[in-house]
């Protein structure tokens, strides 16, 4: 049951208010997801039925500790039917239920940035002379920020003072639109965008989507961009029956178009919308907070909000200095573990959050060094490597033959003698008659362009695709797939490649746990198996490094970016790298967008329950040579009076005599171990 009688008097208000749109801005630290959950659980009691109530974040692992706090609130019973998902989850159902009234047919499949890429190209080499393959990055991240920005490709070739790589960018954007479709695929940003359109164009297919979702929670609502809160305001429709939760000192993703003013954008929108603020937080000192207050007072805002708590003043805010990296990174080391063995506790209360990824090399090496272990949160993805990017390309062929970007990359592996040269000519027939690559192996012209032995090959590699499709879509689907892993010879194929037999080992161990984990997601809620096309298509939007990371933290001291630890806390943060060309970074200062690296630094320091340490080098190399370096001009914006500066006032004798006690137990206890 909830425990209403705990939250306190705004909490309870942002709960309570179902009347009217709302607006509840949460504060670092206030309770925000529970707030949400206990709203869900409120809107039931009040007799909404679950299966009308969505709730959206931006994470998977979010969405997943929101469902599980739901449940504690709410029985089983009740819940039945309720949507909480990523915003992309959401745009895949969307888009798998309507596919008929967006014109694709019904096993889509979605492009991830690597077969975007792939596509791009292909687009490129086979254009015009002013399309430049070594621009292909550009016109991507052109073609996203239009998605976000929710402008169709005529749209963004009418937009005014176009430069002329953004106008040839425009002209690719058309090509990828009717390419993309022809393969039957969506990309991620499609996922939001053909809902937004679709609904604009349909009023019935709005109105079926509005009786069915009636209230609509939305978190994180900071990070949102223009087309995902076209998709809120659709959805809502001129009642606005939603509560937004967000902190717009906590937008730090404008380089993915995620757009703060969206809160402003509100009051405009919806003349009866009421604010609440959550400004008691719950996690850090009142001396932590009164520094994060002061930082980002010096941004402009729409809302004023000033966070407390009431867990005692705490420890000052502690500013270190080292001379260079190298002196950086053992003195953070070297400070966690006295502090450590003075204190009892473990290594996980402790983490290292730093600007760019490249920081954390030192770091690693030191705490290798000092034998503390260690994770890194947003490190190399179980997506990344190689067999499971096979292994899920022959998933989605099996579900959506005419998925080019998915034959490419598999139709060789393992070899099976079909070569670049047959491919290009495959390709060029297959451009030519406007089918896929695999609609293009069974046609009859195919003959007077390809060599009898490669027409066959390729035949045969259709045919038996098609054949385990059928087979996979009557039968046991995952016995199937283990069969076909086996008859594909890939575990063979991954001793030919691999540099040793640990190495194909680990491989193909991926591989299993990847087929592991399909069976596990491939269930409702009921039990009932889903459709491969539909267990395929979940798999594409999740990240299975979120599990990996629950399921592996264990106790070790964590390192991640800034971007990466927001939603964390920890007892001890060490905050490093508190320089000018790196926080703010050197890009932030040229192109004056310094409000957002305050943002990211007011992040960093509210992630911080106990103590707060932030590090600064005065001199750094760069390009090989040694720099001198300014502290970050975010110091100078810190209350002085809650700031300690050892180097400033030296360790007092009797504390150096305990610090080198404390190193030499930790050695006894390293040589003992």
């Amino acid at each position: 049951m909830s425990n209403h009688h705990t939250l306190n008097p705004q909490q309870l208000a942002a709960v309570r208010q179902i009347e009217h749109p709302l607006l509840v801005l949460a504060g670092a630290g206030s309770g925000k997801t529970r707030v949400i959950t206990e709203k869900i659980a409120y809107l039931i009691r009040q007799g909404t039925p679950a299966r009308h109530i969505a709730a959206v974040t931006f994470t998977n692992k979010a969405a997943r500790e929101m469902k599980q706090r739901v449940s504690k609130l709410v029985p089983d019973k009740d819940a039945r039917g309720l949507r909480v998902s990523t915003f992309h989850a959401l745009g895949l159902d969307i888009v798998r239920r309507e596919h008929k009234a967006l014109g694709f047919k019904p096993a889509i499949s979605i492009f991830d940035e690597h077969d975007r890429t792939v596509l791009l190209k292909e687009l490129i080499q086979h254009g015009p002379a002013a399309y430049d393959i070594d621009k292909v990055d550009f016109y991507a991240q052109r073609i996203s920020r239009w998605k976000n920005l929710f402008l169709t490709p005529e749209q963004a070739s009418s937009l005014g003072d176009l430069l002329p790589d953004e106008a040839i960018a425009a002209r690719i954007y058309a090509d990828y639109v009717r390419q993309i479709r022809a393969y039957n695929a969506v990309d991620f940003d499609d996922l939001i965008f053909q809902p937004v359109l679709l609904f604009q164009d349909q009023p019935e297919v709005l109105e079926k989507w509005r009786r069915q979702i009636r209230y609509l929670l939305v978190d994180e609502y900071q990070d949102t961009n223009l087309t995902q809160y076209q998709m809120v305001k659709l959805l809502t429709g001129t009642l606005g029956r939603f509560t937004v939760v967000g902190d717009d000192d906590q937008s730090i993703y404008a380089w993915r178009g995620a757009q703060p003013e969206n809160l402003a954008q509100l009051q405009r929108d919806y003349p009866r919308l009421e604010v609440v603020k959550l400004e008691q937080n719950y996690r850090s000192t009142g001396r932590i907070l009164k520094v994060a207050n002061q930082l980002i007072a010096n941004n402009p805002h729409v809302f004023e909000k000033r966070l407390w708590s009431a867990l005692g003043h705490g420890d000052p805010v502690r500013i270190l200095k080292a001379r260079d990296e190298i002196a950086e990174a053992r003195q953070v080391v070297s400070d966690i573990v006295h502090h450590k063995f003075r204190h009892n506790t473990a290594f996980a209360d402790y983490a290292i959050l730093y600007r760019g990824n490249h920081q954390s090399r030192l770091f690693e090496r030191t705490l290798r060094e000092h034998s503390v272990p260690y994770f890194i949160s947003g490190g190399a993805s179980f997506f990344a490597n190689a067999e499971i990017k096979d292994v899920l390309a022959y998933l989605r062929l099996l579900v959506n033959p005419d998925d080019d970007a998915a034959f490419l990359r598999v139709v060789n592996t393992p070899r099976r003698e079909i070569g670049p040269t047959t491919l290009e000519k495959l390709s060029l027939y297959a451009n030519r008659r406007q089918v896929s690559l695999f609609a293009a192996c069974f046609e009859l012209g195919l003959g007077q362009v390809l060599p009898e032995n490669a027409v066959q090959r390729l035949r045969h590699f259709g045919e038996w695709l098609t054949d385990v499709g059928d087979r996979a879509g009557r039968g046991d689907t995952f016995a199937v797939l283990d069969e076909f892993i086996e008859a594909l010879g890939y575990e063979d194929w991954l001793r030919e490649v691999s540099t040793s037999d640990a190495q194909a080992d680990r491989r193909m161990g991926n591989v299993r746990e990847l087929l592991d984990w399909l069976r596990r997601i491939g269930k409702d809620d009921e039990g009932q198996d889903k459709s491969l096309a539909e267990t395929v298509a979940r798999i594409m939007l999740l990240d299975i490094l979120d599990r990996q990371e629950e399921e592996n933290s264990g106790d070790r001291v964590s390192l991640m970016t800034l971007h990466a630890a927001k939603g964390l806390e920890f007892p001890y943060v060490y905050l490093v790298g508190a320089e000018e060309n790196l926080l703010p970074h050197q890009t932030s200062i040229e192109e004056n967008t310094i409000e957002e690296e305050r943002r990211l630094a007011y992040v960093g320091i509210t992630r911080a329950q106990k103590q707060l340490s932030i590090s600064y080098c005065t001199h750094r190399k760069r390009y090989g040579e040694m720099a001198d370096c300014r502290p970050s001009r975010f110091l100078d914006e810190l209350p002085a009076e809650e700031l300690e500066w050892p180097d400033r006032n030296p360790v007092d004798p009797e504390v150096k005599k305990e610090r080198g006690r404390a190193s030499l137990a930790q050695l006894k206890s390293m040589l003992g171990s």
